[in-house]
């Protein structure tokens, strides 16, 4: 009789007192959060298309240029950026355990660790934003060729998407406190922000570092 409200979940209604609370969370996914992150995983991978077109852009971009930086163009920094891996990194590592500990019903702990997610993503923006203002003092510019304007769209579009999910976290980790945070919600905002960071540490190696 167990075994057959552990398949059905949900549908069977309350699971017996015994079922340990983490068990109790992966076995009553309802239907629709099953659907909701086969959507997230789509919406996700066609973001990853479009990304993949910028950097065969920034690809082509490079083969063809006789030198990398162009000699008139000003180098990247790369130890500010290699800092912001480290702090997206590290916000990603927070959001993991945020959606650990909402599962379990920890919801003033989720809320912090959210909350630390979202401040450090804040931190990723400063960063970034002082990289943009020091390449640019040296001369970078959007209109300076091809090399400048892949480099500010591969940023900035990466910068937008930052932005959203810090936007997220924030709404997220207010939330969670007042445990109003649906664990599906949580779950797919985490999955987008770690796709944020992904995305970044290839755009770090390819842009900053090769």
């Amino acid at each position: 009789m167990l075994g057959a409200n552990i398949r059905r979940g949900a549908a069977t209604g309350p699971l017996p007192p015994d079922v340990p609370e983490l068990g109790r969370y992966r076995l009553r996914r309802t239907e629709d959060e099953v659907t909701s992150y086969i959507g997230m995983v789509i919406f996700l991978g066609s973001w990853a298309m479009m990304f993949a077109a910028l950097f065969f852009a920034y690809a082509v971009v490079r083969v063809r240029a006789p030198m990398w930086p162009p000699p008139d163009q000003p180098a990247l920094p790369f130890l500010v950026p290699g800092l912001n891996t480290v702090v997206i990194a590290a916000s990603s590592a927070a959001v993991v355990l945020g959606v650990r500990v909402h599962a379990r019903g920890r919801h003033r702990r989720a809320s912090l660790l959210l909350g630390a997610g979202a401040v450090l993503g804040a931190v990723f923006l400063g960063l970034q934003v002082l990289v943009w203002v020091g390449v640019w003092r040296a001369g970078l510019v959007p209109s300076g060729g091809p090399y400048a304007s892949v480099f500010y769209a591969l940023t900035a579009f990466h910068a937008l998407h930052v932005l959203v999910g810090l936007a997220a976290l924030a709404v997220l980790a207010m939330r969670a406190r007042a445990r109003a945070a649906t664990r599906s919600a949580v779950r797919l905002w985490g999955m987008f922000w770690h796709f944020v960071g992904v995305v970044w540490g290839a755009l770090y190696v390819a842009v900053y570092l090769v």
